[in-house]
């Protein structure tokens, strides 16, 4: 059938998109946290972590303003989402404000950014956010599946980090 005949479908593809979307600043944050692990280009890490943020902030507001009411299992997959969203958006503000105090006085030794409250919080976020999507990916697949939406898994935590910016 096609989306317009049938309101769960549509939604189904509303959301998919919002999931695409999702996962287009994984890379950059991948990066921009190995660059501060190792004090490269500190500058453009926490630039580039705060605009990370800033997108999932959208993503939680764009979500926040989707239909999703015919989706089987809505209401805890949108709070899923919006609790990794939000989770990932604190950890790469954490991230950022670890760039900045590596780029301060004795923030790298021997070419390797300090360990900060900031890093820590971070970490702890970003753990946050990995828990969170586990949480959400098998409510989409059950709509995925259904729906012939694009499956998602949800992706490894980025290395050397207790958990990733990943879309479910």
């Amino acid at each position: 059938s096609s989306p317009a005949a049938d309101p769960a479908k549509a939604q189904a593809v509303a959301l998919d998109k919002l999931l695409a979307d999702s996962g287009d600043s994984r890379a950059s944050v991948i990066n921009a946290v190995g660059n501060v692990k190792g004090c490269r280009n500190l500058d453009g890490a926490a630039s580039d972590l705060r605009a990370a943020a800033k997108q999932r902030g959208e993503l939680v507001n764009r979500l926040a303003g989707l239909s999703v009411d015919k989706l089987p299992d809505h209401a805890a997959l949108t709070t899923a989402l919006t609790k990794a969203w939000q989770a990932s958006a604190a950890a790469d503000n954490h991230y950022a404000a670890w760039a900045d105090q590596a780029a301060g006085r004795k923030g790298c030794k021997k070419g390797q950014a300090r360990v900060t409250g900031q890093t820590q919080a971070g970490n702890r976020d970003s753990g946050t956010a990995s828990t969170e999507k586990a949480r959400a990916a098998p409510r989409w697949e059950a709509i995925a599946g259904d729906d012939g939406a694009t499956a998602r898994a949800p992706s490894p935590p980025a290395a050397g980090r207790g958990g990733g910016p990943s879309a479910p």
